[in-house]
């Protein structure tokens, strides 16, 4: 199987005011995105067991960051979700593609993975179906409470 390209270093920034960077990065993207969709077509979701601890968190990444590709990110969920049943996939990244998934369909998410943006210095998610849940959601797939976890990209 063909590495994911996890030990490649990109020098484009997706977030880059350079319009040939972003464009780089957007190409980058799609490729590691296409490439991800054969993996998983030919051997199912690339867990740690068949590709080793590295790729299988690369592997999550790329889905991760798929944002054009829909059908990728909904295809590494579905399969990802079957790994996590099987014990061989993390819960924790699991629920990031899964809020991922559904605030790039345009709906609500669950765990409060998704930052919209930024106001008074703070991070603020995307909406979610459940905020009045949603730590003991985080806590249920072991992921540190919402406070704490945008204490760390606080711009305060």
């Amino acid at each position: 199987m063909e590495a994911l390209g996890a030990n490649s270093q990109s020098a484009f920034r997706a977030n880059s005011d350079d319009p040939d960077e972003q464009l780089a990065w957007r190409r980058l993207t799609a490729w590691h995105g296409d490439r991800l969709d054969e993996i998983m077509e030919e051997y199912g979701w690339p867990t740690a067991e068949l590709v080793g601890e590295e790729a299988a968190r690369a592997a999550w990444l790329i889905a991760q960051h798929a944002d054009r590709q829909l059908d990728v990110q909904r295809r590494a969920l579905q399969l990802m979700q079957q790994a996590v049943s099987a014990g061989s996939a993390s819960p924790r990244e699991l629920a990031f593609l899964y809020d991922r998934t559904l605030v790039n369909e345009g709906r609500k998410q669950v765990y409060g993975t998704q930052i919209a943006g930024v106001k008074d210095g703070s991070p603020v998610p995307w909406p979610c179906e459940e905020p009045e849940r949603m730590d003991e959601l985080r806590a249920e797939v072991g992921i540190e409470p919402f406070d704490e976890y945008v204490a760390k990209f606080s711009m305060a």
